[in-house]
């Protein structure tokens, strides 16, 4: 398995590289160093690498440009380094994350199959005419996009896989497994199944990460969590202690990253809990509504346990699961201009209310359930084992 260090990327995959330890299979994980102790969690053997890919927000720049010519710059220098940890001791099947390209390269190389991890939404038939052309078209204006998307094909072309796009490349592999369920899919009606299975969430019991007592006295829980990325602006959780703090009945749980200090907020009433980080899953299996960045961890944790959302997106796919989970009649996509104290006390207090709301949560859910998770994601990776 091979991934880069960012908790959206590695966690969807955690429970399922467990199944596969607790089948009997030798997995290795290529990772870096920060998260080699979360991947030894699973059973797994840790094979850290250097990575040069930024790990604050704040450095990766405004300009697709920036949120892409990264990968590619950190995948030519990590190549060596992955093929010399592996050299002699070459895997029978390659797991990948989306973001992981020396991966895709390294199976070709070896010979064997590829099966790639998509912790997120995947492209549908026509994406690439009616989003990737049009967004790549803006890039390829610049001359510093038309030297990406050059030194793409050049490394490509040297590493034996000039037939590809550096799009196909990305976004098309033989095999891919879909760590979400499928009711968070634009355009599920277009996927190619034969190229994507939807297994659904992969989510475990997480007893590792602790548990969360839901106070004797709280009629109402709401988790506020804008995940672990985008979360450096006390603004926003100052506007959710004016909007929650005292409310009659709610108790709240915010969770603030490490970015801010909490003496930032100011004065926090009695009912409202604040931690840099929080049992997620835990908290959500008690809450009543779910104040949410929309990333697809969180997004599919809320589905799974049935919280009605308010989808406040920062960045990247989270503004289109916000728009995905508002069509699905289970959340308020509230964009973060707009997210004042009044707004976010009024759609939570809506969803919370809303017997048609949970409804929708319940029949979600029970599809969610067919789609086998964690189970079926190691069968089907098993079925790709050379004979």
């Amino acid at each position: 398995m091979f991934s880069i260090a960012a908790h959206g990327h590695v966690n969807p995959s955690l429970e399922v590289i467990r199944e596969l330890v607790g089948r009997g299979h030798r997995v290795s994980y290529a990772v870096p160093a920060s998260f080699a102790d979360t991947v030894a969690a699973t059973g797994a053997e840790p094979v850290v690498y250097t990575s040069t890919l930024p790990t604050r927000q704040e450095d990766w720049g405004s300009e697709l440009i920036d949120h892409i010519e990264p990968f590619l710059d950190d995948a030519v220098q990590a190549l060596p380094q992955l093929a010399d940890a592996f050299a002699g001791d070459e895997p029978d099947l390659v797991l990948h994350d989306i973001t992981a390209y020396p991966a895709r390269v390294l199976a070709h190389r070896w010979g064997v199959p590829a099966v790639q991890l998509w912790p997120n939404m995947v492209p549908w038939e026509g994406y690439a005419e009616e989003v990737g052309e049009p967004r790549n078209a803006e890039v390829r204006r610049t001359e510093r996009g038309r030297a990406y998307f050059g030194r793409f094909a050049d490394w490509l072309a040297v590493n034996g896989l000039g037939d590809l796009s550096s799009e196909d490349f990305v976004a098309r592999p033989r095999r891919g497994l879909v760590l979400i369920p499928e009711a968070l899919q634009p355009n599920a009606d277009r996927v190619d199944h034969a190229r994507f299975t939807f297994v659904g969430a992969c989510q475990g019991e997480r007893a590792d990460q602790g548990e969360w007592k839901r106070p004797a006295d709280a009629e109402k829980v709401l988790l506020v969590s804008l995940g672990s990325s985008f979360t450096g602006g006390p603004a926003f959780y100052r506007e959710c202690v004016e909007a929650f703090g005292g409310l009659p009945g709610w108790h709240v749980v915010l969770q603030i990253g490490a970015q801010v200090d909490p003496a930032d907020l100011g004065h926090v009433p009695p009912n409202i809990e604040v931690h840099p980080w929080v049992p997620q899953l835990s908290v959500l299996k008690q809450a009543d509504a779910f104040i949410t960045h929309a990333g697809a961890g969180g997004s599919q944790e809320g589905l799974a346990t049935g919280t009605p959302m308010v989808a406040v997106p920062q960045a990247v796919d989270q503004f289109g699961n916000a728009d995905m989970l508002q069509s699905l009649g289970v959340a308020r996509h509230l964009p973060k201009e707009e997210a004042d104290a009044a707004s976010l006390r009024a759609a939570v207090l809506a969803l919370a209310d809303d017997p048609d709301v949970a409804a929708r949560l319940t029949l979600i859910r029970g599809r969610m359930a067919e789609e086998g998770g964690t189970g079926r994601a190691a069968d089907l990776i098993e079925a790709e084992l050379p004979a």
